[in-house]
């Protein structure tokens, strides 16, 4: 069975009502104790690590921060020697004790950012410095806009699956700005342009192959089509075509695909693991997040996800941003038949799967990126919406009101995080109404580092209406809450968005730093109105890069490690009863002020 029909089975069992004890297992899913698998995450501020068993369980966990330069504004790098560094310390650490031959896969994911190399694959300079340690342009870095306004007004076909606007974002007007900006001391130098996750899968096997999910989410690869070369000579860069795209990836793999001869002798010996080893094409983060997430097991909790479609699901995997994840209908009858019929009809015991359910249609949602095929999980399309910098936003609020150092001094008398003691300080202030009407005179729009979805729009800025000149512990924690609440009320925008282009949610399933935030979790079963879905493992991403490692290895026919880590469902948060249609204040301020914005945008 390929790899795209055993992820297609796990998303289709889940998402039927299982009646047989214990969960699906396809022919060949038992296994001897004791095998692992090692998942490693690159995020925006720090490198995490675990170890996974064939349960799915998270048995070791290791994290080290990684530098990041701001040399002017807007402008974001990294080192990925330093990434790499961090990557073999937190490897070390989460295996120490463990019998090392058990060891059996690895599999990577890391935030989207551009690694730039020369032709010996030694880094080359994204600066005007011609620092060459700093050779990662990172995913939040907003340096090319003119290169992303030129882009959008080719009005290129490959922008319909980026929701008819490139973000700046994305590669293609970094590289553009690259060529135009340091032609002498990088791009003519460069032999090698990789997403970040792909660079990381290539430091371990020595392997250029580029995942299918790097590519088509951030590079307007198809996976149908693959590269579209008018794209490439209408905005500039005719250099890729000319090649035959070496230095941006003509070998493309599916996620979870075992790359080369495994862990080369140098990573293993970096790494503290055992050579030839297998390792996995890669997953963007945020992908990673989703895979391990969006199964989860709801049964028994009365939710109106539960024996629907997976598609009635949207993963959030909120960090530093949050990117909202929902897949719209299998895309294959044919595939979801022959995976039914001959693989399991002879051992399932409930109804006959009807395929009316079934699309082989693509879902297109102005301002949302995508439809994107086969990018998260194989044979489904993936529309992904997105809030930027919301985590970093919430700290920036934090961090620079006036009664911050208070608040520190306070947290850390009661040995609490800052947010945990804001989170009890507002049940202390509260009162007796309940903690969402604290913000009925103060709202936040979100917007400070432009808008991803559903407007699409980098230009847009982020605005605070209804301050008062007092500067107290209290008007912090109100801040801090309407910036959550702002950000809950920009995921209830995705969702309208997406609702109203064909998709039918109905249960949020989130994942990620900020989902262990009690307050986030809540605000945003309130302000969308939907059940909240916790995962029982925390740490899902990182579950989802151990899923890669698991699938490479080989070891899983039925790819059990991913059922049995996707399955399991922590905790639901729900909207709370008699507080008005979504159960805390009205909105007629924020949603005046999106309707102004979309007034505005339509003017221009």
């Amino acid at each position: 069975m390929t790899l795209a029909q055993q992820i297609s089975y796990i998303i289709w069992g889940l998402a039927q009502d299982r009646r047989r004890g214990g969960g699906n297992t396809m022919p060949g899913g038992d296994q001897e104790p004791g095998r692992y698998y090692v998942g490693v995450d690159v995020g925006t501020g720090s490198v995490r690590a675990a170890l996974v068993d064939q349960r799915g369980i998270l048995l070791a966990f290791a994290d080290q921060p990684i530098h990041k330069w701001e040399p002017e504004f807007n402008h974001h790098e990294q080192s990925s020697e330093d990434i790499w560094a961090a990557c073999c310390v937190v490897t070390k650490k989460v295996v120490q004790g463990i019998d090392l031959n058990r060891i059996r896969g690895l599999g990577f994911d890391a935030t989207c950012s551009l690694v730039v190399l020369d032709k010996q694959f030694q880094p080359l300079p994204v600066n005007h410095e011609g620092d060459s340690h700093r050779n990662i342009i990172m995913w939040l870095d907003h340096r090319a806009v003119s290169q992303v306004h030129r882009i959008n007004e080719t009005k290129h076909s490959v922008l319909q699956y980026v929701g008819g606007v490139m973000s700046v974002e994305m590669q293609a007007p970094k590289l553009l700005w690259l060529k135009e900006n340091l032609r002498e001391t990088c791009w003519d130098k460069a032999g090698h342009f990789f997403d970040l996750p792909d660079f990381l899968s290539w430091k371990a096997t020595g392997v250029t192959a580029r995942s299918l999910c790097s590519l088509v989410c951030k590079w307007t690869y198809s996976a149908e089509k693959g590269w579209d070369d008018s794209f490439w000579k209408m905005i500039g860069l005719e250099d890729f075509v000319a090649d035959n795209y070496s230095k941006i990836g003509n070998q493309v793999l599916p996620p979870g695909v075992s790359l080369g001869n495994g862990l080369t002798p140098e990573a293993a010996r970096d790494l503290g693991l055992p050579a030839g080893i297998a390792v996995a094409a890669s997953l963007i983060d945020a992908h990673a997040g989703g895979l391990g997430v969006i199964g989860a097991d709801v049964r028994g909790r009365g939710l109106a996800c539960e024996g629907q479609p997976v598609t009635s699901r949207l993963a959030v995997i909120c960090g530093t941003s949050s990117c909202h994840m929902g897949e719209n209908p299998m895309a294959s009858i044919e595939l979801a038949r022959d995976v039914f019929h001959s693989e399991h009809r002879r051992s399932w015991t409930g109804p006959i799967p009807t395929w009316k359910e079934i699309s082989k249609d693509p879902i297109f949602v102005p301002g949302v990126w995508g439809p994107y095929f086969s990018a998260m999980v194989p044979e489904f399309w993936l529309n992904e919406g997105g809030q930027s910098v919301t985590g970093k936003l919430i700290d920036h609020m934090v961090q620079g009101h006036a009664a911050f150092p208070e608040l520190q001094a306070k947290a850390a008398a009661r040995c609490q995080s800052v947010y945990a003691y804001l989170n009890s300080h507002l049940d202390l202030i509260k009162k007796a109404q309940p903690v969402g009407f604290l913000t009925v005179d103060l709202h936040v729009w979100p917007d400070f580092h432009g808008n991803r979805s559903p407007l699409a729009d980098l230009t847009l800025k982020g605005m605070v209406t209804g301050l008062k000149l007092s500067q107290d512990l209290d008007d912090l924690a109100i801040l801090y809450l309407a910036t959550v609440q702002a950000i809950a009320f920009g995921t209830r925008l995705i969702i309208e968005a997406m609702q109203a282009a064909g998709h039918s949610i109905s249960t949020l399933f989130l994942c990620g730093g900020l989902s262990k935030n009690p307050l986030f979790v809540q605000m945003h079963a309130d302000i969308t109105g939907m059940p909240v879905v916790l995962s029982q493992e925390v740490e899902s991403v990182l579950v989802g890069a151990a899923i890669l490692g698991a699938c490479a290895s080989g070891d899983f026919a039925s790819v059990q490690v991913a059922k049995n880590a996707v399955k399991r469902s922590k905790a639901t948060s729900r909207s709370q009863e008699g507080l008005g249609r979504l159960g805390v204040k009205d909105w007629p301020c924020e949603e005046g002020m999106f309707e102004r914005r979309l007034e505005w945008q339509r003017a221009q």
